[in-house]
């Protein structure tokens, strides 16, 4: 099952089944965040920094 991933860096998006090791736009070695797993639940409206 693919997730949606997103750079912390640069906010580059893709859509695999892990995040890869390095961030195909901006080339860093990046931190990734699980976007629609992170978003469906957060349960709260807070905005969150790394997105």
């Amino acid at each position: 099952m693919e997730k949606s991933w997103k750079c912390t860096s640069c906010g580059y998006t893709l859509k695999d089944k892990e995040p890869p090791e390095e961030c195909p736009a901006c080339k860093g070695k990046c931190t990734f965040v699980d976007n629609i797993d992170y978003t469906q639940n957060i349960g709260d409206k807070r905005p969150d920094e790394r997105l």
